[in-house]
């Protein structure tokens, strides 16, 4: 049997409150567990103690027997400092979205433009000024 530790969701709508749970893989999200092992309040404050409770010997127990926490799980115990950090790699989270990427390309477009007819009369006088020295 795949054992999981994860969250089952309770609370009402938009007032989320979170039990950690040893669950069956197999079971749903909010359904049938083996054992309750903490809570989690995400409306609280992070530094807040009440945000996240688990109660640590059971949460070692199955661990020991072959739970696999999910990734959320695993970073509150990550935190807690009972499991190494992951390295963790998102490449496409700092990149910028479609309409970004298309204003800064506008944006850029302008700036060339305006260099351009910036740079365009500044040497015409100067061919002017060349042309009138050899004409004397």
């Amino acid at each position: 049997m795949a054992m999981k530790i994860r969250l089952a969701r309770g609370g009402s709508k938009k007032r989320p409150f979170y039990s950690i749970v040893a669950a069956d893989s197999r079971m749903p999200r909010d359904g049938r567990f083996k054992e309750k092992l903490g809570t989690y309040n995400p409306l609280l404050p992070k530094d807040s103690e009440e945000r996240v409770k688990m109660n640590m010997e059971r949460v070692q127990y199955w661990l020991d027997q072959g739970a696999e926490p999910t990734d959320r799980i695993s970073r509150f115990l990550e935190a807690a400092g009972v499991v190494e950090k992951k390295e963790r790699n998102n490449p496409n989270k700092g990149k910028p979205g479609k309409a970004a990427t298309e204003r800064a390309e506008e944006k850029a477009a302008k700036a060339a433009a305006a260099a351009e007819a910036a740079a365009a009369p500044a040497e015409e006088p100067a061919e002017e000024a060349a042309a009138e020295e050899s004409a004397e």
